[in-house]
């Protein structure tokens, strides 16, 4: 694989040396990713593929997420199993867990945590709110106003809360799913940009195939099971399997592919705000993860290729309104061969 038509940039380069994302040797498997850990990871996958039906390549994509250290944003109509997906993978992770429903009247303290006067001791004590967690679902997050919505901006892009000018550290590992219904339906606000690049992925379900809505219709009650299902995976594990995505090896030319679809998308007639090297790191991130859930110790265009859309489309602000950024990310990904 040789990408002779694109070289990677220096600047793209020195960023991804700095976010330890680019490594000069191939992992050594043997040394990071034991087998006991390799199992507990596909009973993992395998757990959640039997809570959410027909679904396989969701649930990969929602485990990339985890693994690359990323936030998960699933977007689509009620009733598809986005809360469930959520649940799911909350339900094979030894962490802790905390839902927050997001209505109008949520406030920016009702998920950070507040500081509350103590007369005892005549000082402020903090009582942290449920963003200290490990897992936080944010359920139908874009039913809640902006000013809410951004109170989540800082803990996923930094991992900490900031209030009253005091620092608080949030848990390791962070892991954000939120869920939003499509933008058009009523009593929704729109995420805001800034809030939309903190997501690594964005997914849509769609509706089942015959045969898999067959089996949620005369099987069990898919809370149940879910209430049911045993965590496969601890927090030390995940630590563990992210530290082993930052060696899967990605080559000079891999880099050349991704940075080719950066420039495209900052080129295309089509597209007022293309990607940035922020959106770029992202993609090798993810593909470094997904590689890791195949089996590989390297990535390909293949694997590019597959989480393009997902991370790229949310990411992409489209010049006409009647388009959408998945629709362009699809065009620019068919626009830049592999060479």
């Amino acid at each position: 694989m040789r990408c002779a038509r694109w070289s990677p940039c220096i600047a793209l380069c020195t960023l991804l040396f700095t976010y330890g994302i680019v490594m000069s040797t191939p992992l050594r498997s043997t040394e990071m990713l034991t087998d006991a850990l390799r199992q507990s990871l596909r009973r993992a996958q395998d757990q959640v593929n039997s809570l959410l039906l027909g679904k396989a390549q969701e649930v990969r994509l929602a485990f990339v997420a985890l693994l690359s250290g990323g936030h998960l944003l699933i977007e689509d109509l009620p009733g598809l199993g986005k809360t469930t997906l959520a649940h799911a993978m909350a339900s094979s992770l030894g962490l802790g867990f905390q839902r927050v429903q997001f209505t109008s009247d949520l406030l920016p303290a009702d998920v950070l945590g507040v500081s509350v006067y103590d007369a005892a001791s005549r000082q402020f004590q903090f009582h942290p709110g449920p963003v200290f967690t490990n897992v936080l679902l944010a359920d139908e997050i874009n039913r809640a106003p902006p000013r809410t919505q951004s109170a989540l901006l800082e803990a996923m892009a930094e991992q900490q809360v900031t209030l009253d000018g005091v620092t608080h550290a949030l848990p390791e590992p962070f892991f954000v799913i939120a869920t939003q219904n499509p933008v058009d339906l009523s009593g929704t606000f729109p995420l805001p940009d800034s809030q939309l690049d903190r997501f690594l992925l964005r997914l849509s379900l769609g509706y089942p195939s015959a045969d898999a809505e067959r089996a949620l219709l005369s099987g069990t009650d898919r809370r149940e099971l879910i209430a049911q299902a045993a965590p496969q995976l601890s927090d030390a594990d995940v630590v563990a399997l992210r530290g082993v995505v930052n060696q899967i090896h990605a080559s000079d030319a891999l880099i050349g592919y991704v940075q080719a679809l950066l420039l495209r998308s900052r080129q295309h007639a089509g597209v007022r705000v293309g990607l940035s090297p922020r959106a770029g790191i992202a993609l090798l991130r993810a593909a470094k993860a997904y590689a890791l859930l195949l089996g590989r110790e390297h990535v390909l265009p293949e694997d590019v290729q597959a989480l393009f859309v997902a991370v790229a489309g949310h990411r992409l602000v489209p010049e006409a309104e009647s388009s959408s950024g998945p629709a362009l990310a699809k065009a620019l990904l068919h626009s830049v061969p592999v060479d």
